[in-house]
């Protein structure tokens, strides 16, 4: 073996062992979804800690990091922070923060000296425009597959179900690496369901066109809450998500995942009958109503940002 290939075997030793004991792993936005992955991760053994800022700070440092499992009240064994210096290194960031803020976040994170920042944000920027930001390399698109709300300081929230949107990530170049490995290993040893693809730009676009129909049914509902009772605006969300597949089908040349192709396949009728059912659900109710509800603003600032994108 020769003196290099030694060095990176040696160096792939040494990081597995550091996946085993004392990883660092830093949550960038402490809501919902960044909260439920510090909970996950924490409970997986490894080192955790939660950036965060005003309100949200202020009743973590009171109370904890609460949530609930099994209908009990825990608190997750997480640090906090407030300030991140740069020679304060993690071996992966999560970035869990609202589309209009990851930007900022990129660029409060520039100097810092850790290597891996997993962006896990609903958003159509062009990736190469934030490794401008955050520097050339150090980026890894993802999405989660979770959902849930947090009421009196306390998380209510879960991963979605693996046969509808496991955590879906991947390089910019779209090539398997050593750290896009390291994290699947992260992912499987916390029990989070996930999937490793190729075009992350492409399967974010067909995400938007699967969830903003979905926000906008619950925004021109008379009851957003009871949305499934009205048969005109399903069958208006039906016809929306069909032609926006369409869209992007043309555009793209291809769905990512495949399985939403049943957007263009199944007659709009059929589809808008799932949707009623899919409304009043408890699934459409912790993972649908309660995101579009919050995050009214984000959705429909992505709203005006994909049919710019899609009808240019």
């Amino acid at each position: 073996m020769n003196n290099s290939n030694y060095m990176i075997y040696e160096s792939d030793i040494l990081w597995r062992r550091r996946h085993q004991s004392n990883m660092r792993i830093l949550i960038y936005g402490a809501g919902v979804i960044g909260s439920l992955y510090a909970v996950l991760f924490s409970n997986a053994g490894y080192d955790v800690s939660i950036y965060a800022r005003g309100y949200r700070l202020e009743k973590l440092r009171a109370k904890g990091l609460l949530y609930l499992e099994n209908k009990k009240i825990k608190k997750a064994r997480v640090k906090l922070c407030s300030k991140l210096s740069d020679t304060d290194i993690y071996d992966f960031i999560f970035l869990t923060v609202r589309n209009n803020q990851l930007k900022k976040a990129l660029t409060e994170l520039r100097t810092n000296k850790s290597k891996c920042i997993v962006t896990m944000v609903n958003n159509l920027f062009e990736y190469k425009e934030l490794e401008k930001i955050a520097g050339k390399g150090r980026i890894i698109q993802a999405f989660p597959g979770a959902g849930g709300s947090i009421t009196d300081d306390i998380l209510d929230a879960s991963l979605t179900p693996r046969f509808i949107q496991s955590t879906t990530f991947g390089e910019i170049t779209g090539v398997k690496t050593k750290r896009s490995k390291y994290l699947a290993q992260i992912f499987k040893k916390s029990k989070i369901p996930y999937q490793e693809i190729r075009d992350m730009h492409k399967w974010q676009l067909c995400h938007l066109a699967m969830v903003i129909p979905i926000a906008d049914a619950y925004y021109e509902a008379r009851c957003p809450k009871e949305v499934g009772l009205e048969k005109d605006i399903m069958q208006r969300t039906a016809k929306r998500l069909r032609r926006n597949f369409i869209l992007l089908k043309r555009d793209l040349g291809e769905i990512s995942p495949w399985k939403l192709n049943v957007f263009i396949i199944v007659p709009v009728k059929i589809s808008a009958f799932v949707l009623r059912i899919l409304f009043k659900s408890s699934f459409g109710d912790k993972f649908m109503y309660r995101h579009s509800m919050k995050a009214r603003d984000e959705m429909i600032r992505l709203r005006r940002e994909f049919y710019g994108y899609v009808l240019r």
